[in-house]
């Protein structure tokens, strides 16, 4: 994921609200989301490239959903930062233990941040960013900490507090909530060391490019029922495929 928007609202009946898009280039081999592993694997898309995820969720609630970090500096690491979902979706041990082992072990992967739960707690970790849970309220993660504000960001927190207030629900509006292609204006570009032309296409929520951009959008609800859904893109931004899965949640 390149950028994610969510409400966490631990003791509500829906807890988690979250909207996510993929950025990737076009070429790299992608399968959709799927039950993988059926009946004991999490429901996610695939990468056929390196294996692993970029987001997934179990049939109890427990998900995680992977964002880069930028930073041109870094090593890239030896192990794909698709991994990581599936490993907390088959941890055995307390949420706080996962992350302080994760980040005690960042080394292996490129700059990542993994946002992390189930129906009762969310947490964050990453490269940059020490283990903690998150508080409550409405977030966005895009490439850099949590919350920091890039336009991209701003916007999607806006787009997810407007579908909060509608109270529709509807899983539709939260596929459309980051189809937003519009670049934010000069003034308002982050600096993250790319080139001022790569920051301008990067700077959309859903970027559109002939080699590189946004693949897919998902949305997850986690309440007694659980709700994920994906569409998918083609390089001119047209959307190719959708999907959408429903269940009671386990016990």
């Amino acid at each position: 994921m390149c950028l994610i928007a969510f409400h966490w609202q631990p003791g509500a009946e829906q807890p988690l609200v979250m909207a996510a898009n993929r950025d990737e280039f076009h070429a790299r081999p992608t399968s959709a989301l799927g039950w993988r592993d059926w009946p004991a694997g999490p429901l996610a898309g695939r990468d056929e490239q390196a294996g692993g995820t970029w987001m997934a969720v179990g049939h109890k609630g427990r998900f995680a959903a992977i964002t880069n970090f930028r930073d041109p500096e870094a090593a890239s690491g030896t192990r794909s930062r698709g991994e990581l979902p599936p490993a907390w979706l088959e941890w055995e041990g307390p949420i706080d233990e996962f992350a302080d082992r994760l980040y005690a072990d960042t080394g292996q992967w490129g700059p990542f941040n993994l946002v992390f739960g189930d129906t009762g707690a969310l947490w964050i970790v990453g490269t940059h960013a020490e283990p903690a849970p998150v508080s409550p309220g409405v977030h966005a993660l895009s490439n850099h900490l949590l919350d920091t504000p890039w336009p991209k960001s701003i916007r999607a927190v806006r787009r997810m507090e407007g579908w909060l207030e509608t109270g529709t629900g509807k899983i539709d509006g939260l596929l459309d909530l980051l189809d937003d292609r519009q670049p934010a204006p000069d003034h308002e570009l982050p600096d993250t060391g790319v080139g001022r032309e790569l920051e301008v296409m990067l700077s959309a929520p859903f970027i559109v490019s002939e080699r590189y951009g946004t693949r897919s959008s998902s949305a997850l609800v986690l309440g007694p029922t659980i709700t994920m859904a994906e569409r998918t893109f083609d390089a001119t931004g047209k959307t190719n495929g959708e999907r959408v899965f429903s269940w009671k949640r386990d016990a």
